[in-house]
């Protein structure tokens, strides 16, 4: 029978929804790359071009644009969210926090939500809608 509860039955979306999560950061995540790589959907500013692929910003777009992919589809999940986990804490420590302690100030909050929001689903994993599910990882 149906659970009629919709508390309970809400609470059965989590795991969809984790997915849903994984691939809506994934996507938005992959813009970052697709500027800084490919100019799209707009460039780098202020000029609006791309940056060089041989630098550290060069790396973070290829991980950003690769990772991206991996974790949109689901693949190999938990250590690419490892791994663009460091790469967004890095960023904001290297890039962000210099400028200022807050994120709001320094242009930060992005990178601090992906870097948790990857660690999170490092820990998690995937969820049922990815290619680890299909492959039971």
């Amino acid at each position: 029978m149906a659970e009629l509860n919709p508390v309970t039955s809400w609470a059965a979306w989590g795991p969809r929804l984790q997915s849903v999560l994984r691939i809506v950061a994934a996507f938005m995540f992959m813009l970052t790359g697709t500027m800084k790589l490919f100019a799209f959907p707009v460039g780098v500013p202020p000029n609006g071009g791309t940056v060089q692929l041989i630098s550290q910003i060069g790396l973070g777009g290829i991980l950003e644009v690769v990772g991206g992919v991996l974790l949109l589809l689901g693949l190999f999940t938990r250590p690419v969210a490892f791994l663009l986990a460091g790469e967004m804490a890095v960023a904001y420590f290297q890039f962000h926090m210099p400028q200022s302690f807050w994120p709001t100030v320094n242009g930060g909050v992005s990178a601090v939500l992906y870097c948790f929001i990857w660690l999170y689903v490092s820990a998690a994993g995937a969820g049922p809608w990815s290619l680890d599910a299909k492959r039971g990882k």
